[in-house]
């Protein structure tokens, strides 16, 4: 579409004038995009992003820029220049939260040595934080487990939870979820999405999209709801959070187009793992995905929010579902205002993007049938790696062949309170229902409380082996199962409430059976769980394998106990009467989960749930916290610790390097799950030297995500994954490495510690895919922090790349078809990179030279694409960082 320059001029500027809309009995401002040249063929989600530069434009010329690129660049479905994107809100879990409201008061901080006023760093748009990480299934198959893990929980996380209740006083614009009232993003959907909000920033009452960025990758589950959101890392989300803007390249937009409708049975977590699949296989990292077509509204908006949440599982960058008359009634189930949604109906309606219908054009068009979608699980390490009940003995069969475990019919004696039993590889540590994914839709809970029922009404009991564990991610989940009196079938098979948040899918699964943990090397266990994440050795680092599948088929392994196993002709079971029991014979139907449902689903469970929700257990009530604007810091502290990101900023901004050596050699789709430290501290991890020295027990290490707001324990926990591997380690899996300037093994941390007391700089070399998975900032904090000057790898994931940035380290990608393999790297090389430009924003010389000179005196030379892809990055990379670069704005020392 050819534009004329003072049509379109025109329209933009009649855009930026507010209108008035009359909504029942109030009346609404709001800026309206839909007669701009072209709009009404832009993917939605960029019809979002248009109003969002249309409102927080500084100026009308900024605002033709701005629209200019997201029509010039959604006409021609292609990547566009530069953007600004300002939110209505952030989105907190506490693992990822904490430390940020550490790097605020770390800030504050600052501010005072430059002689500001501490007030001024402040959240400017709303800041939600829900506590749903911290507790850990210890204790699990006991009517009791709830209460002692959250017992365990406060009592382990004192500090923080302190720290967290001061921040919520000195901060403003800051509301904290206290433990055990459930998981952010089932929370997001259920109470704090408002599909169309209020603008913080803004002078007047201006109604627009609401749209948010939250610290964990799986905000994208607002998307089931038409909530444009997405997974930043905690530095991203901190500066948003004080009024600086996010940028990013105007994204193509991929159109998913469903059609059909799903088969009797088949649940929202199939729909998942089968589009996880499909668009893993179409290679839409860095895109937007949005979801169309008439098989859209077959799907409840639960179902869609399952599939949403999965989206970090494929790599782009949202998974937008549109606002219909299905997300209607569910803001109506759910509690909210009718005012309010009928505000949500006419501002859509008048932005011309209400519905899955319309003419629109996107970068390319992928198509599927929901009719093709069958019982699906994942695994063994990756959530696109599909499988069905079929495959799976298979998949877990040929994976313990890799790990060189491949005979099956070895048997393993193990003894379980007083009683022998004879166990073969393959065997099922943990089954799990977790909060995350699938917890939020009514039907899939309800079916594995339906499959429970059944296997009781056949005799079947769950093998004492597996740990059981149910996480619902809300009280409104609870009370579902409890009134359609389904909860007691799965507290019979050892699903006892353990705990509200996030556990297994984040590693807090707790330790597994004693003699099963003693084999754990020889007997190539697994897990299954309804949650989004398999990486290896996340769900525990006992297990080997880990799949991911609906809640009712955790209930069903669990049965079996073991995964080796095709259940397509396998039964489960025997029953009481000696019969075989197979899964189709357990499986409910639809019209079976919408007669448990009936009547029971309703506004006043959703409302019972949420009553008390931001009051907190007593013994968060009675937490003692100290006033003031900054927060007292204590020295002894194991878990909040002010880390030294402003005084590394102002000495060792990133330029180039020279004589680097590398800590990590890392070969392809190594994982922030392989860079972060997440799970349970093990009592052989540097970590854990660092905690015994500051006197803290064994049985106190708790996990690496609770202390996150401790960088001595975070540092040395990066790189130190139990199954990471690294090329300069001998063969040898974990934080391992050789320390290159004395040629002896040495851990990671040991060896970067050695190279910063001899002033010489460190990187890190990698292969494709570097930093998929999660939007961890200590993926990024802690390279910074270990010394790290740049990564050099084949190929970033998007979040990962600019959380690098952010934290000033340099990302640095091969040429097309070099490698480390191409090149003869080994990663014992001295490296020089020379010094990258910035000056003007992006670097002035897109590719900058690299010299690899081994011990020989052999030199390699090569370059490497410098990817700072936006001049708002090289700004943030020349100032040591993000924040730094915030700061130095505050105070005046920087041009805004």
């Amino acid at each position: 579409m050819k534009l004329g320059q003072n049509e379109f001029d025109v329209a933009v500027r009649a855009a930026r004038m507010p209108k008035d809309m009359r909504v029942g009995s109030r009346t609404v401002s709001f800026y309206d995009v839909s007669g701009i040249p072209g709009v009404g063929l832009l993917p939605r989600a960029l019809v979002v992003l248009l109003e969002n530069c249309i409102r927080r434009a500084e100026s009308d010329e900024r605002a033709r820029e701005l629209v200019h690129a997201i029509v010039s660049a959604g006409l021609s479905g292609e990547q566009g220049d530069e953007i600004e994107f300002m939110p209505a809100r952030v989105l907190f879990q506490d693992f990822t939260g904490v430390p940020v409201f550490v790097d605020f008061a770390a800030m504050r901080d600052a501010m005072v040595e430059r002689g500001g006023d501490p007030r001024t760093v402040n959240p400017r748009i709303p800041c939600t934080l829900v506590v749903d990480h911290s507790v850990t299934a210890d204790c699990a198959g006991r009517s009791d487990a709830r209460r002692e893990n959250e017992a365990r929980e406060a009592e382990r996380n004192a500090e923080r939870f302190a720290f967290l209740k001061w921040a919520s006083r000195s901060f403003g614009n800051v509301r904290i979820v206290p433990p055990g009232g459930g998981i952010c993003h089932q929370l997001n959907i259920e109470r704090f999405s408002e599909v169309v909000t209020t603008d913080a920033l803004s002078e007047r009452s201006m109604a627009c999209f609401d749209t948010l960025v939250g610290t964990d990758s799986h905000t994208t589950t607002a998307n089931g709801l038409g909530v444009l959101g997405w997974g930043v890392g905690g530095i991203e989300a901190e500066a948003a959070s004080l009024g600086q803007p996010i940028s990013l390249l105007v994204p193509a937009v991929v159109e998913l187009r469903l059609t059909g409708a799903l088969h009797d049975g088949v649940s929202g977590m199939d729909v998942a793992l089968t589009v996880a699949k499909l668009l893993r296989d179409a290679q839409v990292v860095g895109n937007l995905v949005e979801v169309t077509g008439p098989g859209v509204s077959s799907l409840t908006p639960t179902q869609r929010a399952c599939v949403a949440n999965m989206t970090p599982e494929y790599g782009c960058t949202t998974t937008l579902f549109p606002v219909d008359e299905n997300v209607l009634d569910y803001l109506r189930l759910t509690g909210r205002a009718h005012d309010q949604v009928d505000l949500v109906r006419a501002y859509f309606e008048a932005e011309g993007v209400f519905g899955a219908g319309g003419e629109r054009r996107y970068a390319r068009t992928l198509t599927l049938d929901l009719a093709t979608v069958g019982t699906s699980l994942a695994g063994p390490s990756r959530p696109h790696n599909h499988v069905t009940p079929a495959t799976l003995q298979d998949a877990v069969r040929h994976t313990a062949e890799a790990h060189g475990l491949g005979d099956f019919d070895e048997t393993f004696e193990i003894t379980m309170a007083g009683e022998t039993h004879q166990l073969h590889r393959g065997t099922l540590a943990i089954a799990a229902i977790t909060s995350c994914t699938t917890a939020t839709d009514p039907a899939m809970m309800v079916a594995a409380g339906l499959l429970a029922k059944k296997a009781r009404e056949h005799g079947l009991s769950a093998k004492p082996w597996v740990k059981r564990i149910l996480a619902p991610g809300s009280h409104a989940t609870e009370l579902l199962l409890e009134r359609t009196g389904l909860a007691r079938h799965l507290f019979e098979l050892g699903f006892y409430t353990c705990g509200f948040g996030c556990m297994s899918c984040i590693g807090n699964s707790g330790g597994i059976a004693v003699g099963l943990s003693e084999r754990a090397g020889d007997m190539e266990l697994t897990s299954i769980l309804s949650g989004n994440r398999n990486f290896d050795g996340r769900i525990s680092p006992d297990v080997a394998q880990n799949y991911l599948a609906a809640p009712a088929l955790v209930v069903a392994y669990a049965l079996v106990g073991t995964l080796d196993v095709d259940l397509s002709h396998t039964p489960v079971g025997r029953g009481a009467q000696g019969e075989e029991v197979m899964l189709d014979d357990l499986m409910p139907t639809n019209d079976e989960v919408s007669a448990a449902l009936a009547g029971v689903l309703t506004t006043e469970l959703f409302e019972e749930g949420a009553r008390g929700l931001f009051e907190g257990s007593p013994a968060w009530r009675e937490l003692k916290v100290a006033e003031g604007d900054t927060f007292s810091w204590d020295p002894a502290s194991t878990y909040v610790r002010r880390a030294p990101y402003f005084e590394i900023a102002r000495h060792e901004p990133m330029r180039g390097a020279s004589g680097a050596r590398t800590l990590a050699f890392l070969g392809d789709f190594v994982t922030t799950d392989h860079i972060s430290p997440a799970g349970a501290i093990s009592p052989t991890a540097p970590a854990a030297d660092y905690l015994r020295a500051h006197g803290v027990a064994e049985g106190d290490f708790n996990t690496y995500g609770s202390r996150r707001g401790n960088h001595e324990v975070m540092t040395r926990g990066t790189f130190a994954n139990v199954r990471l591997e690294n090329a300069l380690a001998g063969g040898v899996r974990g934080w391992w490495t050789e320390d290159l300037l004395t040629g002896e093994a040495a851990t990671i941390f040991a060896a970067a510690e050695h190279y910063r007391e001899r002033g010489v700089d460190a990187i890190v070399v990698a292969g494709r895919m570097y930093g998929s998975g999660s939007s961890r900032d200590w993926a990024a904090k802690g390279p910074l922090l270990l010394g790290v000057r740049a990564v050099i790898a084949e190929s970033f994931e998007r979040i990962h790349r600019s959380n690098l940035v952010q934290m000033g380290v340099l990302p640095l990608q091969f040429m097309d078809g070099d490698s480390t393999r191409s090149l003869g790297l080994t990663g014992r090389e001295r490296y020089d990179i020379e010094e990258v430009d910035l000056t003007e924003g992006l670097p002035r010389h897109p590719v900058c030279q690299v010299t690899a000179t081994a011990g020989d005196g052999k030199m390699t030379r090569f370059g490497c694409i410098v990817r700072v892809d936006t001049p708002t990055e090289g700004r943030f990379l020349a100032f040591g960082g993000i924040l730094p670069y915030i700061l130095e704005r505050m105070t005046g020392a920087c041009p805004a």
